[in-house]
């Protein structure tokens, strides 16, 4: 399966780093063009391509989104992600570490109305970049990284991933209720848990 990464800052360069190292095929996107992505695609080798965002997302089997969140909302034409996994791993921030005022909207709630079509799952936005590099391979009990959505077989695919990256999948429910939890200001963003920790709190 193909990932496209929309956003190659840290968290999506950390991504596709650990994505290649997994035996994963990445195509990445940015602001600034595929050229300013010749050097990541030269660390990681023969399974990284680099596009504009639309391509990317047309090349692919499955899209993560990991821009600001309001740079979202237009960013792809929504004919490109018709019917694929659309990763909804955007944080909705309203200033430096302050939740964005949604009005009690959860933020994958959002850009599944923008994307329609789409098989959003919220995934993959409630761990530290520095934390992603390293957690999937240190050994030991393994983090969880939580899933949300409307579509089973999507978050069975997402769920793949994420134990292909050395992370436990852990399910959070329908996308609304369950992306509120997972997003900024929600009780399972940032807080690193490991699998038995996550699941305990989801059955609380």
């Amino acid at each position: 399966m193909r990932t496209g990464i929309i956003g190659a800052g840290r968290i999506g360069t950390v991504l596709a780093r650990i994505l290649v190292a997994a035996g994963h095929e990445v195509v990445l996107a940015n602001a600034r063009g595929p050229r300013t992505l010749a050097p990541l695609l030269a660390e990681l080798g023969a399974a990284a391509s680099a596009a504009g965002p639309a391509e990317a997302a047309g090349r692919a089997d499955l899209v993560v989104l990991m821009v600001p969140f309001d740079h979202v909302r237009g960013l792809l034409p929504p004919h490109v992600v018709q019917d694929k996994v659309l990763v909804d791993a955007t944080n909705a921030f309203g200033g430096p570490g302050t939740p964005a005022d949604l009005g009690g909207r959860g933020s994958s709630d959002m850009v599944a109305e923008w994307y329609p079509g789409a098989r959003v799952v919220k995934s993959l936005n409630t761990m530290h970049f520095e934390t992603l590099a390293v957690a999937g391979t240190a050994g030991g009990e393994r983090l969880a990284h939580f899933t949300a959505g409307d579509d089973g077989k999507a978050k069975e695919i997402v769920a793949g991933i994420i134990s292909d990256l050395g992370f436990a999948p852990v399910d959070t429910g329908p996308l609304h209720s369950g992306g509120i939890l997972q997003q900024p200001g929600g009780p399972l963003f940032n807080r690193p848990l490991t699998e038995a920790q996550a699941l305990a709190w989801i059955s609380h």
